[in-house]
């Protein structure tokens, strides 16, 4: 035994005790019960009278068509390392953002070039207006 204190419990359970004879469970007349199968037959008769609607995948004929994305050919790609971080977002009118796009695309600059330069030209229309 070990040297510890009594819990209160029989603590002789701890120590492994063989079985006695008339506790061994004796299963050799144990023979598993024959699987009664199911027809499926009767099964999508019952279904189909009832209207039940099956949740099971039906198996697919033909894999889906890859989506196709829609890119107007007027706007090309744009993506220039220029380390402009900072980022404007404006709602305009579709032909106001066709024109800027043309503008762009027609003096070879990316976007936040063109919007740079046409600040530029309203301070200098200003300039001279104003002064």
């Amino acid at each position: 035994m070990t040297n510890r204190a009594s819990l209160g419990f029989d603590d002789d359970d701890d120590l492994p005790t063989p079985p006695k004879k008339d506790q061994v469970l004796d299963l050799s007349e144990f023979k598993p019960k024959p699987v009664q199968r199911v027809d499926t037959t009767k099964i999508a008769e019952a279904a189909a009278k009832t209207n039940f609607k099956s949740r099971e995948a039906k198996p697919a004929a033909a894999p889906p068509p890859a989506p196709v994305a829609v890119v107007p050919s007027t706007k090309a790609v744009r993506r220039h390392r220029t380390g402009r971080t900072a980022q404007l977002n404006l709602k305009l009118r579709p032909d106001t953002i066709e024109k800027f796009y043309a503008v762009a695309d027609a003096n070879g600059w990316v976007l936040g070039e063109a919007f740079e330069r046409a600040v530029a030209m309203l301070e200098q229309a200003q300039q001279t207006k104003g002064g």
